[in-house]
């Protein structure tokens, strides 16, 4: 349980077990906060290897809070390959992206910020972590470049 009091659902667990073992049938996982703000939930899964449709879905995702709607945080976790600069072969990193928006409304913010730590803690072997509140901070090269160095 998070210290917001939201709880980590456990298909959020096998989804991402799913996609660290099977290599390669999952690509991503988006969770977000289920309507109630109670549980955190698995919103979609994908095998798709495009990762502008992934980041397309993060940027468009919205929330509603007390009847309106704004864009809306998300949590989601991304199988990153790359090849390695010296040419020694290809490498994955599982990374966990923690997407919250400039212009998302304050409650589902505070709400997902407080709730994160309680899904990274339930989501064992995560190599990179990214804090992404712009665009521009999830363009698939900004992500790599950090993810591939080790610095995120």
């Amino acid at each position: 349980m998070s210290k917001s009091g939201v709880s980590v659902t456990p298909d959020c667990v096998s989804s991402y077990n799913e996609l660290k073992l099977g290599k390669g049938t999952i690509k991503y996982i988006i969770y977000k906060l289920s309507d109630d703000y109670k549980e955190i939930v698995v919103e979609e899964k994908s095998g798709d290897a495009d990762y502008e449709v992934f980041r397309d879905k993060l940027v468009n995702a919205k929330s509603t809070y007390r009847g309106k709607e704004s864009k809306g945080p998300r949590y989601a976790v991304y199988d990153f390959e790359y090849e390695l600069a010296s040419g020694e072969g290809k490498r994955n990193k599982i990374t966990f992206i923690a997407w919250s928006p400039d212009d998302a409304a304050v409650f589902p913010k505070m709400t997902y910020a407080s709730s994160k730590e309680a899904l990274k803690n339930a989501l064992n072997g995560l190599a990179a972590e990214v804090q992404a509140n712009r665009d521009d901070e999830i363009e698939f090269e900004t992500i790599l470049k950090d993810v591939s160095r080790g610095k995120r």
